[in-house]
């Protein structure tokens, strides 16, 4: 594979590489498909300079190793990134931060907790009950987190500045060259009225235009699944077409 940044790799890495493609699996996005997936390992020396060139290609980090889509006959899987200097914040948006404003973030390392594992377990539980997590016990989350090679970390938003204070959300998070990395997401699904998944999103923007970081990262978009609609609201949104890195149109 070729990267337009492999000018930023360590000598000899982009040709050191090694790609593998998973078998055939139903899709989880559109009905009657089949995903597969391009991969390596990241688990390397230089596994930000490498996860930083793969990020910038369309691939997401998952533990140790970073994917992308590789499906023979489809291609519906769009890499997309918020452009967080030019994101215009709404009126409802500024709602949704009114109503989380007791919320305090804080960056702890990326280190799985008995507390974080509590309330994964009941978002999951809650709104995911039949995927691929429902099964997930502490040491599988504790693998999952802390199997990471390169910078992350994990925000914690708890309710109030007390250090003991109620944990709302979680949301474990990549540092790349250009931007934040959102990996994973959960939250106590009692307080869905506060529109936390939403408030996540709007306070990664926010932080990364603060620590001048110009792109938050947000994984794939599908075109025709519900579930992957909701990235279109944050505008500007780029997207990954071929090689290059373009406004993700509303005809799209």
């Amino acid at each position: 594979m070729k990267f337009s940044d492999s000018h930023l790799l360590p000598a000899g890495l982009e040709r050191s590489l090694r790609f593998y493609v998973t078998n055939p699996s139903p899709c989880p996005y559109l009905p009657d498909r089949k995903e597969r997936k391009a991969f390596t390992n990241l688990a390397i020396p230089e596994a930000d300079a490498l996860h930083n060139v793969l990020s910038q290609s369309g691939f997401r980090r998952s533990q140790s190793i970073a994917y992308r889509p590789a499906c023979a006959r489809c291609n519906a899987c769009k890499s997309v990134r918020v452009a967080t200097r030019e994101y215009d914040i709404s009126r409802g948006d500024r709602r949704v931060v009114a109503r989380n404003a007791r919320l305090v973030r804080r960056p702890v390392a990326a280190q799985a907790t008995r507390e974080q594992f509590r309330l994964l377990k009941t978002y999951v539980t809650t709104r995911h009950d039949n995927g691929g997590m429902s099964d997930m016990s502490f040491r599988d989350y504790a693998a999952m987190v802390g199997a990471s090679p390169v910078q992350s970390l994990i925000f914690e938003y708890r309710d109030g500045p007390e250090p003991d204070a109620p944990l709302v959300a979680a949301a474990i998070t990549d540092v790349l060259r250009d931007g934040l990395s959102m990996v994973y997401t959960f939250f106590d699904p009692a307080k869905a009225s506060q529109s936390l998944g939403h408030y996540l999103i709007l306070d990664h923007i926010r932080h990364a235009h603060d620590l001048g970081l110009p792109h938050l990262y947000l994984g794939y978009w599908v075109k025709g699944s519900p579930k992957m609609d909701y990235k279109r609201r944050y505008k500007p949104l780029e997207v990954l077409d071929g090689d290059r890195w373009r406004p993700l149109r509303d005809d799209d």
